[in-house]
């Protein structure tokens, strides 16, 4: 996961700079902790049992430990995609699936891989595939996304963001 210097001081990805097949870089979050998990379920008062007591997840439900919300994957996927664009592009489309559940130990690698560029409207769209693995590469959530970037040289993508007339 990039540190907020980094981002700050990140250097612009254009559209000039990707090509389909293309693997983006990826984010690595973790190890995942109880508190992790509980501080989500706080925010987002979600009290559900199984996100904050161990013996209730495992002893009531039959889980192995604690999960994460899937809430939580919920707001990972479009960060990483936000950062991938960054400072001047925008993450604008993304949507994935749940499959595997995210407990205490986990380190997860959110990644993406370029299945699509076109220009439209003198901007750079690239559509991608995504997904989150755990440290044992089990997918948790693949899915696809679409960022906008900048052409070299190319008028700057509106902000916020306009998406171009059908």
């Amino acid at each position: 996961m990039p540190t907020a210097e980094e981002l700050r001081s990140k250097k612009q990805v254009h559209y000039d700079d990707v090509k389909e097949g293309q693997e983006m870089p990826p984010y690595v979050i973790g190890p995942i902790t109880p508190t992790h998990i509980f501080r989500w379920s706080a925010a987002i008062e979600n009290w559900h049992r199984i996100h904050y007591d161990q013996d209730f997840a495992v002893y009531h439900d039959g889980l192995p430990n604690v999960v994460a919300q899937g809430t939580w994957k919920q707001s990972v996927m479009p960060q990483y995609l936000k950062d991938l664009c960054l400072p001047d592009g925008w993450a604008w489309k993304v949507s994935f699936q749940h499959r595997a559940m995210i407990v205490p130990g986990d380190t997860l690698t959110c990644h993406a891989k370029v299945t699509k560029r076109y220009v439209k409207e003198g901007l750079g769209f690239v559509e991608l595939e995504v997904g989150m693995k755990n440290q044992d590469d089990v997918e948790t959530c693949p899915g696809s996304g679409t960022i906008v970037l900048p052409l070299r040289g190319g008028r700057p993508v509106p902000y916020p963001f306009v998406p171009p007339k059908e």
